[in-house]
């Protein structure tokens, strides 16, 4: 039986005939109703930035995962920006790529970890490429000579996007997380088209979510509720009535505090989500799952159909997080290191690698600028483990270098990422080809050995947005290579970001002196994997394992450089303390 809903008058969403079918369950003839199409949640946030609006999202959209429904979510950012791809990461941190190829915010990187799918180009969106869909449809005509105007055209063309994810019947559940603080005035366009969403969509089809602040006042001993009272009635001006408020609190919130928010902002008291501090940001599924933040999305979603969240693989990473037996000291050599969020999945990757190894990783930012010859070895000494990151342009080169030397003679483990992988074939053609000048031509373009060189498809692109090699790539692996012990496959597919690479001119010399090339594109021939055969632990990738890396399959080049630097950790102690270690075995 089939039963369309009515559509509010005025409305050109023509998929809001929402399809519900009646099915047998058991011999009981138990129903429940199949939605065809997704319901939208929105998440918004308010009184100050980086509240944690996608860690909500994302656990959200865990939660509801956990409990069989299929979820997805996508970010909107306010800035003109097409992409993040030409974004400085001291202004907006690292840019995370897809399999598809997108250069997108970080917080997609946290939508994958924590759901473990992945994500696209349509999981995105920018002011900026709003803009540049609209003006071109102007220049096409698609108006038909209308004036252009933010609303209708711009909240449009939003909208078109925000409902683009649920229209295949591919997920239950759309998140869309909106970027910046409500009263932003880039934002408001955003905030627009949710108001009209929540007006065109059944009601049971449309949910927010507000994130918001509830501040502290140590002097007083007391948490205030104004700020918050302040950003929903801001977000009410706007149009936009929150269903759900998520309260980011450092001190547990007593039910009194939770009725008065809950009276002076129009929600029902169990609406009132109280999200605390936590030690990691793995712990906020539990939390939002201890809260009831999923049954009462479910509940005002009219969701009938799901089961008890299995959370099993996720409890046991974090018993493992939280309760290491062993602790190793990693050196990531960077030159971004002021901002965390530069390397985000890079050290989130050593957390998903510590927990399958049980060990606390603990990370030790090495700025590269300020490495030389004199001081190397005070500033690395100490480390398990070496991990140069990757970056672009001249300044910390020959820092990355320097340390890159200093590891392949002393045997410590080293991981080196794309410019990282570069940078280990500089100091290898250097110190052991005796190629003085080997260098790279991004730094210097009239060195006379580029053992790294631009690729020759970069060559004649001048923009500079969207156009280096982006997104996944096959990598054939060698037998009885280290990569192939690592990955226990010899094909495999990883995501790169970059327009430079090996030098195949220089390979044959490279692996006659033992660096090996252990993955090749098989298609192209463009190295992807240098490792040393005489080293303990010794490789560079010129594609980004971070990007892949979640909770419950972490990459595997991690695991193993983490189990790597266990392993020179114990043997230093054993080194130290012989007689000490032997009795502790």
């Amino acid at each position: 039986m089939n039963t369309i809903y009515p559509v509010k008058t005025g409305t050109t969403l023509g998929h809001l005939i929402v399809l519900v079918t009646k099915r047998n369950l058991n011999k009981e003839e138990k129903t429940f109703n199949h939605i065809t199409m997704a319901k939208f949640i929105f998440v918004t946030g308010g009184v100050t930035s980086s509240l944690g609006k996608g860690i909500i999202a994302a656990s959200l959209a865990k939660l509801l995962q956990s409990r069989g429904l299929r979820a997805t979510i996508q970010k909107f950012d306010p800035y003109i920006n097409v992409d993040p791809g030409t974004l400085n990461p001291y202004e907006h941190g690292e840019c995370f790529v897809t399999e598809d190829g997108a250069e997108t915010d970080l917080d997609l990187g946290h939508y994958e970890r924590f759901l473990n799918i992945y994500t696209s180009q349509a999981n995105n969106v920018t002011t900026g490429r709003i803009y540049q869909t609209v003006i071109n449809k102007e220049r096409e005509g698609a108006y038909l000579g209308k004036t252009v105007q933010v609303i209708p055209h711009i909240t449009d063309e939003i909208k078109r996007r925000m409902l683009l994810l649920g229209e295949d019947d591919k997920y239950d559940v759309v998140i869309t997380e909106i970027g910046g603080t409500v009263g932003d005035i880039e934002g408001l366009p955003f905030i627009e088209a949710v108001r009209q969403l929540q007006w065109e969509l059944p009601e049971e089809d449309c949910l927010v979510v507000h994130l918001t602040l509830i501040p502290y006042l140590k002097a007083a001993k007391e948490l205030k509720t104004k700020p918050t009272q302040h950003s929903v009635r801001l977000l009410s001006e706007n149009g936009v009535h929150p269903d759900i408020l998520v309260c980011r609190t450092e001190e547990p919130l007593n039910d009194e505090i939770k009725r008065k928010i809950a009276q002076f902002c129009n929600v029902k008291q169990e609406a009132v989500i109280e999200s605390v501090d936590a030690s990691t940001i793995y712990e906020v599924p539990m939390m939002m799952l201890r809260e009831k933040l999923d049954i009462i999305t479910l509940k005002k979603m009219n969701i009938t159909s799901y089961h008890e969240p299995e959370l099993n693989r996720w409890k046991v990473f974090l018993d493992k997080l939280k309760y290491p037996k062993s602790k190793v000291t990693i050196g990531l050599i960077g030159k971004y290191i002021e901002l965390q969020d530069a390397y985000k999945s890079i050290l989130e990757s050593f957390i998903h690698a510590g927990a399958m190894n049980e060990c606390k990783v603990q990370v030790v930012n090495v700025h590269s600028e300020f490495i030389d010859d004199e001081n190397v070895a005070e500033k690395l000494d100490g480390l398990d483990g070496l991990l140069v990151a990757p970056g672009f342009g001249f300044r910390g080169i020959e820092g990355k270098i320097t340390a890159v030397k200093y590891a392949r003679e002393r045997d410590l483990p080293f991981f080196g990422i794309c410019l990282g992988m570069q940078m280990a074939v500089i100091e290898y053609g250097r110190n052991i080809l005796g190629l003085a000048e080997a260098h790279s031509t991004e730094m210097d373009p009239e060195t006379q050995h580029p053992v790294i060189n631009m690729m020759e498809e970069q060559k004649k692109i001048k923009a500079m947005g969207g156009t280096m090699r982006l997104g996944a790539f096959p990598c054939e692996i060698k037998k009885g290579s280290l990569a192939a012990e690592i990955y226990d496959s010899t094909l495999i597919s990883e995501r790169h970001r970059h327009r430079y690479e090996f030098n195949n001119d220089y390979l044959e010399q490279y692996e006659n002196a033992g660096m090996i090339a252990s993955g090749l594109n098989p298609e192209t021939g463009l190295v992807e994997i240098i490792e040393l055969s005489t080293h303990p632990f010794f490789i560079g990738v010129q594609y980004h394992p971070e990007l892949k890396s979640t909770v419950e399959a972490p990459a595997p080049l991690f695991v193993h450089f983490i189990a790597a630097a266990k392993n020179y950790n114990e043997k230093r102690a054993t080194a130290r303390n012989p007689v000490l270690h032997s009795e502790m075995i």
